[in-house]
């Protein structure tokens, strides 16, 4: 990189940096530590709940989803706003009317300490998983920049992160985190720009929404129900309705972020306007890979997207069958770039129609020797990782943009990590600290000995993030493995809270052993590929209510013979 992408990357993660620990100076007590006293206004209540979710894996991986898959993922978030409606009504006041630091301690008061602790325990599970893939696409980055082992890559991002949340707890998040999404606005918007300004003279921005769309990639909407599809119309409104449901109502991640609002009201505000931006922000996001497959119709573009694996092969024997598909690869961006401009200049329906089959054979041939390269890759070195899809975007970034934005856009990147991350991390320690150490454990202390093993607790689960960090490239796109991982797990939580808020007679024992039947159902589910993913989260759900009405029967039954 230029000197000037270094002035701009260390400067703007510096300040952000500083600016989140003399804010959150003062930290005394839990509250504090937690909460950040609960005087977060609405929009930094958005900001904060935007940014957890909205992590590095978002601005590496979803353009490059779209590059390989089109605009359909966007459907995946198509049931949130009414998810959220249910949060900001339902979950957040019962939350809040509780007085509760993390979402499990709710449990306790609704049904038992075991179901309290099982379901915490699953999100520590969770979501200490899914903290090593925030670290890892930060991570990939630094390690493709600067040539480092992605090892030691993974170390400096977590390190970094486990710094300032361990200082700060969640007032250095929330207020990092407003700081984040400014940076991370200005990055991607200027990403977005920057790929328009550097097509051909006279091809606009509807000109590369034409060729996308010629070739298949602003396939938004699918309306076929299909259970085994992962990304259509109904999983997204229905399954992604109860994804979004658990996450943002169960995942203590997200619950912590809007109990810092100073009142209900600046909490609802503050998930509300969640609601109405995250549809279109991830849309502009996709977007930017669409258009990157226009302007790989006229730009050349690497036959494998991880220049480090390709520098790895043209050292070995099959070098030579490597420059043979590129060379046939480069014959092929000649007769696209060809056909995509007499496909914008043709008037005539028919001569457009025949030139838009012509640009998918190309495509299709196009993707015929992307797979012969990966499948060569795999003979060459079965250790390495053949799926390039988190590469894409930062490869036209490295490749193409100017020095100063390519350290903005790495920047967008490290910003993205470690709001997502510190989240999480501030997660995973005040559950471990509420709902299993000061309950289970030790329970007399005073507040300061919490505060501090609570910090000990975030460098413990930030150095497990780390170790899974080292792991995430075997799991292919990572907007896609972390939204997997979450729908093993968040179907049957969010199905224990649904009994806590909706069915009453319910108790303890009957919804925790339906839990443990529910979470064994999903995995079952996943492990024999009997249904595309989003819709884990509704049988998961459905499956803790069916078993919970079950169980209460037969509980309930048995007492009643007991008392005759």
């Amino acid at each position: 990189m230029h000197i000037l992408d270094w002035i701009v990357l260390v400067g703007t993660l510096l300040a952000i940096v500083l600016y989140g620990i003399y804010k959150s100076r003062g930290n005394k007590n839990m509250s504090d530590y937690f909460l950040g006293s609960n005087e977060m206004p609405w929009y930094l209540v958005m900001f904060s709940v935007i940014s957890t979710q909205a992590s590095a894996i978002t601005f590496i991986s979803a353009p490059g989803q779209a590059f390989t898959d089109g605009m359909r993922f966007v459907q995946f978030y198509f049931g949130m706003p009414l998810a959220m409606l249910v949060v900001s009504f339902v979950f957040m006041p019962m939350f809040r009317k509780a007085n509760v630091f993390t979402a499990y301690q709710f449990l306790e008061q609704r049904f038992d300490v075991k179901t309290r602790a099982f379901t915490a325990m699953l999100f520590l599970l969770q979501r200490g998983l899914s903290a090593g893939l925030t670290i890892y696409a930060p991570a990939l980055i630094l390690s493709s920049v600067l040539g480092w082992n992605i090892f030691v890559s993974n170390l400096v991002m977590g390190g970094l992160v486990i710094i300032y949340t361990v200082s700060g707890g969640a007032k250095a998040v929330a207020y990092t985190q407003f700081q984040q999404m400014l940076v991370i606005t200005l990055g991607m918007f200027i990403a977005g720009f920057m790929v328009v300004k550097l097509l051909p003279e006279g091809v606009s921005f509807f000109d590369a929404i034409k060729i996308s769309d010629a070739v298949g990639n602003m396939n938004t909407i699918t309306t076929n129900f299909n259970m085994s599809d992962k990304y259509n119309v109904w999983s997204g409104l229905i399954g992604g309705f109860f994804l979004s449901l658990a996450y943002f109502g169960t995942d203590q991640s997200q619950v912590g972020r809007y109990l810092t609002g100073k009142s209900e009201s600046e909490s609802r505000k503050g998930l509300l306007s969640t609601a109405a931006v995250k549809i279109p922000m991830q849309y502009s996001i996709l977007l930017i890979g669409a258009l990157l497959v226009a302007f790989y119709h006229f730009h050349s573009s690497p036959l494998f997207f991880n220049e480090a694996v390709i520098q790895k092969i043209e050292n070995t024997a099959a070098a030579d069958d490597f420059h043979k598909l590129n060379t046939d690869f480069s014959l092929l961006e000649k007769k696209k770039k060809e056909t995509a401009f007499a496909f914008l200049k043709a008037e005539d329906e028919q001569a457009q129609l025949q030139l838009k089959r012509d640009l998918k054979n190309l495509k299709s041939e196009e993707q015929k020797l992307r797979a012969e390269t990966k499948s060569l890759i795999a003979q060459t070195d079965a250790s390495v990782d053949t799926n390039d899809v988190n590469y894409i975007f930062m490869n036209f970034v490295l490749r193409y943009l100017p020095a100063g934005l390519i350290g903005l856009l790495i920047a967008v990147i490290f910003c993205a990590s470690w709001s997502s991350t510190a989240s999480e991390l501030n997660a995973l320690s005040s559950t471990s600290v509420i709902d299993l150490y000061k309950r289970l454990i030790i329970t007399d202390r005073n507040e300061n000995h919490y505060v501090f093993i609570s910090k000990i607790l975030t460098v413990f689960w930030g150095l497990i993030a780390i170790a899974v960090a080292q792991f995430a490239s075997e799991l292919g796109s990572m907007i896609e493995a972390v939204n997997v991982l979450g729908s093993l797990f968040y179907g049957t939580v969010l199905g224990v809270f649904v009994v806590a808020f909706f069915v009453k007679y319910i108790k303890g024992t009957a919804v925790f052993f339906a839990a443990v039947i529910a979470e064994l159902i999903v995995i079952v589910l996943f492990k024999t590929d009997a249904t595309a993913f989003l819709w884990l989260n509704m049988i998961g759900c459905v499956s803790v209510i069916v078993f919970g009405v079950l169980f209460q029967f037969i509980i309930s039954a048995r007492a009643k013979e007991e008392i005759i």
